[in-house]
């Protein structure tokens, strides 16, 4: 009968994939799409909101200007996507940044990427968790109520998802990712159809509100440092871009044309529906403000600020209607599922880090599903923690964000020059070198402008919460770094030397006695089969009763191996019996000492709570010991031999009899009288 643990692993995540499956795990571009490109591709639903909130900072007449930082946020975009499809076919292994930056730039360089990528991953399951709750709290008041718990739990349910293996969750969110891409372009399209071509005046919920500016004093220096800000904000509509070049092994062959291919439809789409959004927005006087309690001086009693999106469909599809229901649902559950290229990038790149041992080796083993189980957990486990931490506040939160993947950006770009550059010292067919030449410029182009947003973003930032995400890639790049100085330290010490090992001079043997039992006895004789130069039985005297039973029933079946009590004032068994071996061993450091440990085998797993506690700390107290061997005798009691007589049952019920069941005779009971056969020598 197989375990309550292992009933449940197998209801939430299915029946294990043999590694030769592997392949049919792959994903064709339909899918991939929905996998690779949901934070990408959500980020409309929370990037225009950020652009417009922080220019509200400077009052209403500041909103002129969003369309001309979505311009700048576009040109950005249209730079990185190009700048990637050079990556995913210069490095389709799928390390993505932190191959480029490792090869090109160095290991230094490499780590800095991997550190920063791996945070940026993180966020980006918390951010878009919490967006996903406050657009679906504009809709439904309750959830807006219940945020972190709403969040935690759609963190929890994408793990489940994952856990059961890439394409299955690939498939699960193909449906709700081009849904959203649908019902937005769509209200982007009847929206502007309205305006420009039938002449309606649409007026969104929040147009005829009295807004003050929280700065309105700001100086020229002052205003433009907040356009950079704004900008800084607007370039969360980036992240998730390099998921792609981390995901190129998930791609069905061939697989860098493949992802080439997605990152152009990713680019595209979320162009239109970013700029869409903020048009809209402008031609229906919407407004969005930081702080609606203070900024809003004359509007209607009791106004709630819903988000971006969220006025939009209400003015485009009237309040109440069905299709504002419908774009309030989508876009809450993009956000959800935006967190889903994360889930897919972060283990790929934990398991290539883990490879090369920056990382422990946990993250580099795939699980029953053929995912990277542990890296799904850890992602999940930090991110349920920021969410907890910051209350699943988008604007909080998106303070740490996009740092991270600024810098892999930048630092990526670095590498490719000085790739192609490497390659053009070698090539000298005129066609190659013209191409070559074009994606070095193109890489340049990328490199300098990722690199300015950086430095924006540090200025803008850094002190609204961007230092935090700084010193959490700080800490992960030390320890990576301190994870390869131990695997590198422990590589050294087991390497092999050209000296034959010396072999002991003698061999002692010592087995622990708590009772004159079978296991006991079973482990007697098994020591003396390995014929020890001494060997030795050793009781700890915790009660002097107890000790002379021992003793009694020791002389009284005339076992032929001495039996030792060691006294013990203060009753611990541990130390009396780790100072015995010691002393074993003392007389010659050439000698090994081989204690044998009876122990029980139970077939429940509460069993475990009442036996072999004691057997487990001596064990554990004495493989520190050197020159000391742990040997376990294991004796199966009943509840295990019925557990093992279950499966044999459950085997032959899978394979088709030939003859009629015959349930395997049950082992005899072990003699309680005193005709127990004594231990041979």
């Amino acid at each position: 009968m197989a375990s309550p643990t292992s009933l449940a692993k197998r209801l939430l995540l299915g029946r294990p994939f043999r590694s030769d499956k592997l392949q049919h795990t792959l994903l064709p571009k339909r899918i991939a799409l929905p996998v690779f490109a949901s934070d990408a591709l959500s980020s409309v639903a929370y990037a225009p909101d950020e652009i417009l909130l922080t220019l509200s900072i400077a009052g209403a007449g500041a909103f002129v200007f969003s369309p001309w930082i979505t311009l700048a946020v576009a040109v950005v975009m249209v730079t990185v996507v190009a700048s990637y499809r050079q990556n995913v076919h210069a490095y389709p292994s799928g390390g993505g940044d932190y191959e480029v930056a490792t090869v090109n730039l160095g290991p230094r360089a490499g780590l800095g990427v991997g550190s920063a990528l791996l945070v940026d991953y993180i966020l980006t399951v918390a951010v878009s968790s919490s967006a996903g709750v406050n657009n679906l709290g504009s809709v439904v008041p309750f959830v807006a109520e219940h945020k972190v718990a709403f969040a935690v739990g759609a963190i929890v349910l994408l793990t489940s998802l994952n856990l059961r293996g890439l394409r299955e969750s690939g498939t699960a969110f193909a449906i709700p990712t081009y849904a959203f891409i649908v019902v937005v372009v769509g209200m982007i399209l009847i929206g502007l159809f309205r305006v420009y071509v039938l002449g309606d005046d649409l007026r969104a919920p929040s147009a005829g509100l009295t807004i003050t500016a929280e700065e309105d004093h700001l100086t020229s220096f002052g205003f433009a440092y907040l356009l950079l800000r704004t900008f800084s904000s607007g370039c969360a509509a980036l992240t998730g871009v390099e998921a792609i070049s981390n995901g190129v092994p998930a791609f069905k062959p061939p697989k860098s044309k493949n992802a080439a291919t997605t990152l152009l439809l990713l680019g595209g789409l979320s162009i239109v529906m970013l700029v869409g959004i903020i048009w809209l927005a402008r031609a229906t006087g919407l407004q969005y403000v930081e702080d609606p309690g203070l900024q809003i001086v004359a509007g209607p009693d009791n106004y709630v600020q819903k988000t971006v999106t969220t006025q939009l469909a209400e003015t485009i599809f009237g309040q109440g209607s069905l299709l504002l229901y419908l774009v309030g649902g989508v876009t809450a559950l993009i956000l959800f599922l935006a967190a889903n290229t994360a889930f897919n990038g972060f283990p790929v790149l934990g398991s290539i880090l883990a490879q090369d041992r920056f990382l422990p080796r946990q993250f580099h083993t795939r699980g029953d599903r053929l995912a990277f189980s542990n890296g799904i957990l850890f992602l999940a486990v930090a991110a349920i923690a920021l969410v907890v931490a910051f209350q699943a506040e988008t604007t909080r939160l998106i303070q740490l964000y996009i740092v991270g993947v600024f810098v892999s950006f930048t630092l990526s770009q670095g590498g490719m020059i000085r790739h192609w550059n490497r390659l053009l010292r070698t090539q000298r067919d005129p066609a190659r070198r013209r191409r070559m030449k074009r994606s070095r410029a193109i890489n340049a182009f990328g490199m300098g402008l990722t690199g300015t947003v950086l430095v924006i973003v540090l200025i803008t930032k850094f002190l609204l919460g961007a230092w935090i995400a700084i010193a959490f890639m700080v800490v992960i790049y030390a320890v990576m770094g301190a994870i390869r100085k131990h695997y590198n330290r422990v590589s050294r010490e087991l390497q092999p030397t050209d000296e034959r090992p010396v072999l002991p001079s003698r061999n002692h043997a010592v087995v622990l006695v708590s009772k004159v039992h079978m296991p006991t006895l079973r482990a007697v004789a098994y020591a003396q089969a390995t014929r020890p130069d001494t060997l030795t039985a050793v009781t700890v005297n915790v009660d002097d009763k107890d000790t002379r039973v021992i003793q009694e029933e020791w002389e009284r079946r005339q076992i032929p191996v001495p039996l030792t009590v060691v006294d013990s004032p203060y009753r611990e068994i541990t130390g009396p019996i780790i100072d015995f071996v010691k002393g074993v061993r003392r007389s010659s450091p050439r000698d090994v000492v081989t204690v044998f440990v009876p122990e029980y085998v139970v077939g429940r797993w509460w069993e475990n709570l009442l036996h072999n506690q004691s057997a487990l700390r001596i064990k554990a107290r004495l493989l520190f010991e050197p020159g000391v061997m742990v040997t376990s005798v294991p004796w199966q009691l009943r509840s295990s031999q019925d557990r093992n007589l279950d499966r044999f049952d459950q085997s032959l019920t899978r394979v088709p009899a030939r003859g009629p069941r015959v349930r395997p005779p049950a082992e005899p009971e072990p003699p309680t009288d005193d005709r127990t056969p004594e231990p041979r020598p």
